[in-house]
């Protein structure tokens, strides 16, 4: 028995049967020279299979950079929401805190009236005017001011010939607002006509 590989017609060419090796070495080992790529070995790609090919991909891309546009504007408007309602939180708080203290403020001011802030509470005074004043908060209603239902709140009203519209004549109690938000409307008298 034979154990040699048989050849096509007793030719010593290729092994019909058996191992093939391909020598994909640049340079050939025997006489140093740079080998020609062989065409041959490549498989021939039909162009149009190549176009259709890379037009779905470039399809893809496109939809995908779509995708990552449309993500990307979703965060940016999700930063610019959280954003905003941070700053409403914020104001909201700052607000409240305000809100409590306006009964302090007011014994200020009453004993400012009478003559009874001296010495240290007077600094003390002045601190705490400053502050509320830094955080935003506001004081409005005085006398000869347009009355405006929104931030005055009329206590007594008299008559008064020669107005065109309702006036604060005095005020018992000033108003004060943080912001857009009025923490407590000016108690006031008003005159019309």
């Amino acid at each position: 028995m034979n154990d040699s590989p048989s050849y096509p017609n007793g030719d010593q060419g290729e092994p019909v049967e058996g191992v093939r090796i391909n020598d994909k070495r640049r340079i050939d080992p025997d006489t140093y020279q740079v080998r020609e790529q062989a065409s041959a070995l490549a498989p021939e790609v039909d162009a149009s299979v190549l176009d259709a090919d890379l037009d779905e991909a470039e399809s893809k891309v496109a939809e995908l950079t779509d995708d990552l546009r449309r993500v990307h504007a979703e965060y940016a408007n999700y930063r610019k929401r959280i954003d905003r309602e941070r700053e409403a939180m914020r104001s909201s708080v700052i607000g409240s805190t305000l809100s409590e203290l306006l009964p302090v403020l007011d014994d200020i001011e009453r004993a400012r009236e009478h003559g009874e802030l001296d010495g240290a509470f007077k600094t003390v005074s002045e601190n705490l005017e400053q502050i509320v004043a830094r955080l935003g908060l506001e004081t409005f209603g005085a006398p000869e001011d347009i009355f405006d239902p929104q931030l005055h709140e009329a206590l007594t009203s008299e008559d008064r010939d020669g107005l065109s519209e309702p006036i604060v004549v005095s005020v018992y109690q000033p108003g004060y607002r943080h912001g857009d938000r009025v923490l407590r409307p000016a108690r006031v008298a008003v005159a019309g006509a």
